[in-house]
């Protein structure tokens, strides 16, 4: 048996069940693995290279690190926006599996993959012409790199002028502990950035999710666009897109891909920075609306984008809704904003903690989701407190009104 047949028998089965097998002669059983394990991860993460025959597939963490191609597409069309003619060349610089490269190199006349892992190497080498990739160049990074948390070598490529450098820096330590911070990364790109600004048209950097932003905007020169990337809900990375010389405001976008949500799009002045300086309009009637007429019976929670962002109040200059607090990040409207960028909700009823309103609000439940919002407790507490499983179609939300009072508000999906 080969090692490809061994594959395809068993790409469905589980490979820590595979393990402990016995491989039929001719197959090397660690690197069947290895490519059932990544096919697996692809399936999700990667379809079309899944659907793709003979992909070769690395370790489990690079398959991990590596970006999704929903969000590699988006760096594709990015740079489509940024370059809309002249794509003359561009250069992945920590290229790892490809996946961004693989949206990026079809858009320019010349793409160099650059990596600092010969078995990466291989690997793009193998599968760039599988997927249509035919003319890129793949090379080791010494070509380009001195030591790789210190900066550029000097050479002769540098000479060059690219359309585009693309970076992601491996946030890694050299015993595998994950970093946040720029300079912790490899390669530093705060030692690289004038460089890399002095050799491209444009930069753009995928950095981690949980990166503070306004520190990178200081840290980073020539930064104009900020991309702040979700996947249904989940925030994955942030994009910064940088070009020498660049002065004055920053755009901010917040996308939550693969939803029906709006892209929200801010411009951030030089002066201010990562704060949308708006003052929002927080709903000042007790309990959501006193009367008939003032009721507010939709809720809404802004999206991971959003709030990684931190330009929640902008939305009230957007949409015709309202605040429950200046603090709470929750939003109430009197009529159904259809694409809102987050969770949507009707509001079935709102109570105060006192046993007999919340025995006639969630007496009927057994479980509910659980979110607290601007609230003294947290939600594991809270749930014991409540007697609540979690899961079901109903969900509750902690939060304090603009009054100061304490609610919980019960809701169902919108």
């Amino acid at each position: 048996m080969t090692n490809e047949e061994f594959i395809s028998l068993h790409r469905e089965e589980d490979v820590r069940r595979l393990a402990f097998s016995r491989a039929p002669e001719g197959v090397d059983l660690k690197w069947c693995l290895q490519q059932i394990e990544g096919w697996q991860i692809a399936r999700r993460k990667l379809p079309s290279w899944a659907a793709t025959e003979g992909i070769w597939y690395p370790v489990k963490l690079s398959m991990e690190q590596c970006s999704s191609e929903e969000t590699a597409r988006y760096k594709g069309s990015l740079v489509e926006r940024l370059i809309p003619e002249g794509r003359t060349s561009m250069v992945d610089l920590t290229g790892g599996l490809g996946v961004d490269f693989s949206q990026l190199a079809p858009l320019f006349r010349e793409a160099t993959y650059v990596e600092v892992q010969p078995q990466l190497i291989e690997l793009a080498q193998h599968n760039f012409p599988l997927l249509g990739i035919r003319d890129a160049t793949c090379t080791d990074s010494s070509s380009f790199l001195d030591e790789p948390s210190v900066g550029l070598r000097p050479s002769d490529y540098f000479t060059l002028h690219s359309s585009l450098f693309f970076i992601d820096p491996a946030r890694r330590d050299g015993v595998g502990r994950k970093t946040v911070s720029i300079q912790d990364c490899t390669p530093n790109l705060l030692e690289m950035q004038d460089e890399l600004l002095a050799r491209a048209q444009w930069v753009m950097v995928k950095l981690s999710p949980m990166l503070d932003i306004t520190q990178a905007l200081r840290e980073l020169h020539g930064v104009r666009e900020v991309h702040v990337v979700s996947v249904q809900g989940e925030c994955k990375e942030l994009l910064m897109v940088m070009k020498a010389g660049a002065e004055g405001p920053v755009t901010m976008h917040c996308v939550n891909l693969g939803t029906d949500e709006d892209e929200i799009t801010i411009t951030l002045p030089a002066s201010n920075l990562c704060s949308s300086a708006i003052e929002p309009k927080v709903i000042l009637n007790k309990a959501l609306g006193s009367n008939e007429s003032n009721l507010r019976p939709f809720l809404y929670e802004p999206n991971a984008s959003i709030l990684k962002a931190g330009v929640c109040d902008v939305l009230t200059k957007k949409y015709p809704i309202a605040k429950l607090h200046a603090r709470s990040n929750l939003f109430v409207s009197k009529q159904l904003i259809a694409h809102f960028p987050g969770r949507r909700f009707r509001i079935i009823g709102v109570s105060d903690f006192s046993k007999k309103n919340l025995k006639a609000l969630i007496g009927d439940l057994d479980k509910a989701n659980l979110t607290v919002r601007n609230f003294p407790t947290n939600v594991e507490k809270l749930r014991r407190q409540l007697r609540l499983a979690e899961g079901g179609d109903t969900y509750l939300f902690a939060t304090t009104l603009n009054d100061g009072q304490h609610a919980l508000i019960r809701c169902e999906k919108a």
